[in-house]
């Protein structure tokens, strides 16, 4: 199972110097939150781009993962945690944006080895389509109700942090465990703990709690990830079929 990894968020807002002139991805107070959100949208199908090709490189070149899982995944948690570090320290520049877009490349190749596993399946390749069609579902549902709900759901981010550090360890547990009956139920709460983190960021984008757009695409991003992998791996270990 792929580890799931916390984005990091900032309420920081950062005016820029020198006249009039403002980076990317820098919005001023009272800014229109639907061009933010807007602008998250087309930031994220950007970052869909360098995940694809990672996860094509991932798959032909991923066998470093798989035979050595407990090392790749803390190398590999160190180095997106750096990177979104780094992402937020340059949110008002243009570094920002090509740094969010090595981090989903880097993501991708980890993700890789899982689909080339799902395409040693009959129906693998289903299986990857319900799952990228599941997380497009959760995705606009969680968007329908920012949109529409007039409840503020920013309350819910400092108990989303504490379930999501609990399953992590739950999952670094299970490396050595190999239950595939608690596997199953952490990438269950999984889904259901980044669904919340979808509808908490995108709230916040909405009501103006998030206005820039590189930081709130990397939230939203994660959470796309760690919705994608673990129904994913869900599906594999429920309706698999063995060639």
């Amino acid at each position: 199972m792929q580890p799931d990894l916390q984005p990091i968020r900032s309420n920081e807002q950062t005016i820029g110097r020198g006249g009039s002139r403002y980076a990317p991805g820098m919005e001023l107070p009272g800014v229109d939150s639907q061009r933010v959100l807007r602008n998250t949208y087309l930031l994220l199908a950007l970052t869909m781009v360098p995940t694809v090709i990672g996860a094509f490189v991932g798959m032909a070149t991923g066998a470093v993962i798989v035979q050595h899982p407990m090392a790749a995944t803390l190398i590999m948690l160190g180095a997106v945690i750096g990177l979104q570090f780094a992402v937020i320290k340059n949110r008002n520049s243009p570094l920002g944006v090509v740094l969010l877009l090595l981090m989903t490349g880097i993501l991708g190749w980890w993700m890789g080895p899982l689909l080339s596993m799902a395409l040693t399946l009959a129906n693998g390749g289903q299986l990857i389509a319900y799952a990228a069609a599941g997380t497009g579902v959760i995705f606009f549902g969680m968007g329908a109700i920012a949109t529409t709900t007039k409840r503020d759901f920013s309350f819910m981010g400092k108990f989303l942090f504490v379930g999501m550090i609990a399953l992590l360890l739950a999952m670094f547990a299970n490396m050595f465990l190999q239950i595939p009956a608690l596997a199953l139920t952490i990438s269950t709460l999984v889904i259901v703990v980044f669904s919340l983190f979808l509808l908490h960021d995108l709230s916040r984008i909405i009501r103006g709690g998030e206005t820039n757009y590189i930081v709130a695409t990397t939230g939203v991003y994660m959470s796309l990830f760690n919705i994608f992998v673990n129904l994913l791996s869900i599906l594999m270990l429920l309706s698999g079929n063995r060639r």
